[in-house]
């Protein structure tokens, strides 16, 4: 009995071993690279070559010269996140509990969006946005928008495509939660509550909490480090760090203030991650 249990436990280790090396391959090692070459040279180019002189001073030129597109996609980030979470809440609730035998159909067309390119989406957008398009045209003959108005190219466009595109990342997990969910405790709660407002922040929301934890990071993460949207829907005053890290790395070829954004912008999502699953107490809801 004692042998079987020791095989199993190794049998559980070899399991992990393809994982492990997947991992160790394309994260560990590119991730090793970057920080290397966050540290390289800013002096070197690619006609005289790089060298390791482990310049801590990159990530304070950088965060110097690119402070502003940094805390630019935080708040982006932030504002479509939030945009996300209030549309997509609503989206999941309707179909874990009034779709019926449409909850299917519903499921399929939330992600019918990923059938086609995350850059086809994006431009379409742009098409939906443009100055001469129907969505401006009836914003200004309704005085919404002045006759000189805009949607396209500004702050408004930007957030919208990055909630568009990653609406899916927040409904998802969310109506994992809510779907498992016993809908007698919410009528139960009205019963002894008798207000559905009261009802919902007592009973809804505490259990679907891992829900919204789960689909506030998969669109937070993706968003803020996103340079497509602020690409085509932008201007020059939305860019956003992806845009900067992008430009240093294929245009300027600055390497070194490419991997030193790089590195700065994941390691100010991973303390704000911890934070946040610390702060929601993630441990107790799972």
């Amino acid at each position: 009995m004692a042998e079987m249990v020791r095989r199993r436990g190794r049998s559980g280790y070899l399991l992990i071993i393809p994982g492990g090396l997947w991992l160790l391959v394309f994260f560990a090692f590119p991730f090793y690279s970057l920080i290397a070459t966050s540290l390289y040279d800013p002096a070197g180019s690619d006609f005289r070559g790089y060298q390791m002189t482990y310049a801590f001073g990159n990530y304070v030129d950088v965060v110097e010269a690119y402070w502003q597109p940094l805390l630019r996609s935080l708040l982006y980030g932030a504002i479509a996140t939030f945009f996300c979470l209030v549309l997509g809440y609503v989206l999941a609730y309707a179909i874990a509990f009034k779709s019926g035998r449409w909850k299917t159909l519903m499921l399929v067309l939330v992600i019918a969006p990923f059938l086609t390119s995350f850059l086809v989406r994006t431009l379409s957008w742009k098409l939906l946005l443009a100055d001469d398009g129907f969505i401006v045209n009836t914003l200004q003959l309704l005085q919404v928008l002045g006759d000189d108005g805009r949607l396209l190219a500004t702050p408004f466009a930007v957030v919208a495509g990055l909630t568009y595109n990653f609406l899916p990342f927040m409904v998802l997990p969310l109506f994992a939660s809510l779907d498992k969910m016993d809908y007698r405790l919410i009528e139960a709660s009205r019963d002894l509550y008798g207000n559905p407002v009261v009802s919902f922040f007592k009973v809804t929301w505490p259990l679907s909490l891992p829900g919204v934890v789960s689909g506030t990071l998969l669109t937070f993460i993706p968003a803020v480090g996103d340079f497509i949207n602020a690409e085509l829907l932008g201007n020059t005053n939305t860019r956003m760090i992806g845009n900067v890290i992008q430009s240093l790395f294929t245009d300027a070829n600055d390497y070194p203030a490419a991997g030193a954004l790089s590195v700065i912008l994941m390691t100010m999502i991973l303390a704000m991650v911890l934070v946040y699953v610390r702060r929601a107490g993630t441990e107790e809801l799972l």
